[in-house]
């Protein structure tokens, strides 16, 4: 595997340790839901994640067979979206990511994390290449049935409701409501439920107020500027518990600046 970009966020005071870990979890993993580990070097995977340790936390995780599936596929993931700065290598690791997520549901057809774990990438990717292009290759149904298998099997899942209802709002976005309703399935409607019920479930996390502000926009176009504004305004005031939320911040902040 070949050296991964180092993300220069986190100074040596952020670090977070197995007990402050374990503090944190809850608030950690509203969003995925993901359970508290109980093997010790799965703990560890996830420190490196949380500390911004990305490829270590992918390298540790796939070392752990489907144990640590979940925490490579998320460490990729985020890696990949936030920091590769090489556009071929950012898909291949989107793809690798969602290939092992998929193999994993065949393995362990109830574990939520396959299911999104194998969504979340690849809606990534399809940002990438072009929403319409995947839409017709048939990506976005296979985005929206991992989303709602994810949902089925955890419905406290927040982040899934959110990366359903960006479905939506893409869709909608890149072809229109009607095109989107007739032929993809996608919902002005559906898609506001899903961002509030992610909001219900996860309310304070600086993913889902980033992801719901881009969504207003995406399915209210400018009338919806003022309630975005404020929800990237409330990123602002936010202070991130690890390294995936400070670069989900970080982002955000570039988002409000424009």
């Amino acid at each position: 595997m070949a050296q991964w970009t180092a993300s220069t966020l986190t100074g040596h005071d952020d670090r977070l340790n197995i007990e402050r870990l374990s503090s944190l979890w809850s608030r950690l993993h509203r969003g995925d839901a993901e359970p508290w580990p109980e093997d010790p070097a799965l703990q560890n995977a996830w420190l490196a994640f949380h500390n911004g340790e990305f490829q270590r936390a992918t390298e540790a995780g796939l070392a752990l067979g489907d144990a640590g599936m979940n925490v490579a596929n998320k460490a990729t993931s985020i890696y990949a979206n936030y920091l590769e700065p090489r556009e071929q290598a950012r898909q291949d690791l989107l793809l690798e990511a969602a290939a092992r997520a998929k193999a994993l549901q065949k393995r362990h057809p109830d574990n939520p994390g396959a299911w999104f774990w194998q969504a979340y990438p690849l809606g990534r990717h399809i940002q990438s290449i072009s929403v319409a292009k995947a839409l017709t290759q048939g990506l976005g149904s296979r985005v929206k049935t991992a989303l709602e298998a994810a949902i089925e099997r955890c419905p406290q899942h927040a982040d899934a409701h959110l990366a359903l209802a960006a479905f939506h709002a893409e869709v909608i976005d890149k072809v229109g409501a009607v095109v989107g309703r007739m032929t993809y399935g996608a919902s002005k409607a559906e898609g506001l439920a899903m961002y509030q019920q992610a909001m219900v479930l996860n309310p304070d996390a600086i993913t889902t107020l980033t992801e719901y502000a881009n969504g207003l926009l995406m399915l209210e176009g400018a009338d919806a500027m003022p309630e975005a504004s404020r929800l990237l305004d409330r990123v602002a005031s936010i202070e991130p518990l690890d390294e995936a939320e400070r670069l989900c911040a970080a982002s955000a902040r570039v988002v409000l600046e424009e």
